[in-house]
């Protein structure tokens, strides 16, 4: 085996592998690790997966990222490491690879730092009230002894910053030396989707429910990443009592306070609004319509319903398909633009023979009518089955 770093070859033997090469492309920025072995063993999947290790760490070193290349039996398999968020323009083309569809987590680099001493983790949200766009929750948490870092990035609460000043403090905490030695962070994106499909099922799971899950959800990340927590810090969902006493039954170990406008009294839950704020609002720069491929520029406005960009947005209703799924539909103010303008779907329920016969809302059809015979039609019997003197049987 042998070893190159930036067009450098140090010669490392490995007595299972009869190719096995680890070198850092300088003008690509990958590190790349190649390797060929014919019989396969424990032993040689555990060297293997100890060289895999290396190659991620020399493409990281070098602020790169790692290609492996697994050549084995003559299968070729390619892996990359996902794309970071270092900056303000990262976070967009990162989000715009997501699919919108479905919720996403993103979790910064874990600085030493919050590894090795106690930290505080503070929780939020951004875009609860909109009836467009995903509603995302973040989590950032900073070493005890470094809150004088939250105080020189200028954290406030996220709503009563203006766009411009969210935009340069979430640069500045991913981009100063003194903000990524100090400070981590991390969002999940849940996409109106998800939202809505939660809010309408037939078990019902109510938006407090979804929150609360999404900031557990991201605890346990932080976590699982290696984050000493001490303390955690929760801008409250619904009764800040009986939130804060779930949170504890969950996480015994930690101080936990649950509190109303937590984002203006605690930095370190305003740092974890900015990150969730930022990341909707780019959320929605760079959304993708399935249903409109050819639709570039937003037209739908902040997603606010007294918006009048996002109200002439509503205002287009798809007759049988009604919004895309930029829309919640749960959201009283997209059914009331639904009852008004689209068609009525009738679903037929054995349990429920009383309701099938539902009227419909003044000047709309129902969609079933265009797929039903009419009352003096008789349906025939398919030529297949009349052929075959095939007949349907319910007892034998």
């Amino acid at each position: 085996m042998f070893c190159g770093i930036l067009g450098k070859d140090f010669p490392i033997r490995s007595p299972h592998f009869h190719r096995t090469q680890i070198w850092f492309h300088a003008s690509c920025r990958v590190a790349i690790l190649d390797c060929v072995f014919q019989k396969s063993s424990s032993t040689v999947w555990q060297h293997f997966l100890c060289l895999r290790t290396l190659a991620r760490e020399i493409g990281v070193l070098f602020g790169g990222k790692s290609v492996v290349l697994e050549n084995m039996g003559g299968k070729v398999k390619q892996e990359t490491k996902p794309p970071r968020i270092n900056s303000l323009d990262a976070l967009g083309p990162y989000i715009g690879q997501q699919d919108n569809a479905k919720n996403f987590v993103y979790i910064s680099d874990i600085p030493r730092l919050c590894k090795d001493e106690p930290c505080m983790l503070g929780v939020d949200e951004a875009g609860r009230g909109p009836v467009l766009g995903p509603m995302v929750y973040g989590i950032a948490f900073c070493p005890l002894s470094k809150k004088d870092v939250l105080k020189t990035l200028g954290f406030a609460d996220s709503k009563q910053l203006t766009e411009e000043k969210r935009d340069q403090i979430f640069d500045e905490m991913n981009q100063k030396d003194y903000a990524t030695e100090a400070l981590g962070w991390a969002v999940e994106a849940i996409s109106p989707n998800t939202i809505s499909m939660s809010m309408l099922r037939r078990t019902k799971c109510s938006l407090n429910e979804v929150s609360m899950n999404s900031a557990i959800g991201l605890i346990h990340a932080a976590i699982e990443a290696g984050v000493n927590i001490a303390e955690v810090y929760v801008d409250t969902v619904g009764p800040p009592e009986k939130y804060q006493a779930k949170l504890k039954d969950i996480f015994p170990k930690f101080k936990i306070t649950v509190a109303k406008k937590a984002d203006s009294t605690y930095p370190i839950v305003s740092a974890a609004s900015i990150a969730a704020k930022v990341t909707r609002d780019h959320a929605l720069k760079v959304w993708q319509f399935r249903e409109r491929p050819n639709e570039e520029e937003n037209t739908f406005g902040s997603g606010y319903p007294g918006d009048p960009t996002t109200k002439k947005f509503l205002g287009e209703v798809d007759l049988v398909f009604g919004f895309p799924r930029l829309v919640r539909f749960s959201w009283s103010t997209a059914g009331n633009a639904l009852d008004k303008k689209a068609y009525d779907m009738e679903f037929d329920d054995a349990d429920d023979g009383k309701d099938a016969q539902s009227k419909a809302t003044y000047g709309s059809e129902k969609l079933s009518k265009y797929f039903s015979a009419s009352k003096n039609e008789s349906r025939k019997r398919h030529e297949y089955f009349r052929e075959r003197c095939l007949e349907h049987v319910v007892e034998f």
